[in-house]
């Protein structure tokens, strides 16, 4: 959005566009080494322990002998898109301002294959760095869809996702996601209501909805990534 080329100062343009002048400078910075192998280790440990929030995961590293604070894994944890499952009012917040769709699986018996999809995304560790992985899946069979894998967290690629799956599928009847930002975003749910599909969140009373996507990433990182990585090793 901001044009250094352009005849008006930088100090107007961002100004105009309301962001902080000194935002105007950053550079992104890569994530040190150090704290990679931390985030590798919070995101095993969070497949071990779903359960576990950020004082437990504080402790369990403790233990292991890395010198570590609460929030310094409160943040990691954040920057992964993970987090804790137990039951709780609120499973996601939202961006302030996305309308927040009604849960629309309360009672309703999934009896079929396409009658329910849902998706989710999730981090995975890399040589170097990380990436995140957005899949497609069907509430019934647990078939994975489509999926799409992107540097960021911005909605696009989970857009991907989603047309690719209509595309080779078909409409569906209800579309489930959490209350991320991503899929509380007009683009994402303007794509699902252009198809027809009713849109569904998680919200109260909700909770084990996560449990069938977190066994998929599980498998995930377990089966696929981690196995990849010791062969490639070997």
């Amino acid at each position: 959005m901001i044009d250094r080329t352009h005849d008006l100062p930088l100090v107007r343009q961002a100004a105009l566009l309301r962001l902080s002048r000194s935002s105007l400078y950053y550079e992104a910075q890569p994530v040190p080494e150090a704290e990679l192998v931390i985030m590798r280790r919070i995101d095993a440990l969070h497949l071990d322990y779903p359960f576990a929030g950020s004082r437990m995961l504080r402790d369990l590293l403790r233990g292991e002998g890395v010198s570590i604070g609460r929030e310094m894994v409160r943040t990691m944890m954040r920057r992964m898109c993970i987090e804790a499952l137990y039951r709780r009012p609120n499973t996601s917040k939202p961006c302030p301002g996305h309308k927040i769709y009604p849960y629309l699986l309360r009672r309703l018996a999934v009896d079929r294959p396409n009658q329910v999809w849902c998706m989710d995304i999730t981090y995975i560790p890399m040589a170097h760095g990380f990436v995140y992985l957005a899949a497609v899946v069907d509430w019934f069979s647990r078939r994975v869809l489509a999926w799409r894998v992107s540097i960021t967290m911005e909605v696009d690629f989970c857009l991907e996702a989603v047309e690719e799956a209509l595309a080779r599928h078909g409409k569906r009847t209800i579309f489930n996601t959490d209350q991320g930002s991503q899929f509380t975003s007009a683009a994402f749910t303007g794509l699902l209501l252009e198809n027809g599909i009713a849109i569904s969140m998680d919200g109260r009373g909700s909770w084990r909805d996560n449990v069938f996507v977190e066994r998929l990433w599980r498998s995930v990182k377990y089966e696929e990534v981690v196995c990849c990585e010791r062969f490639a090793s070997a």
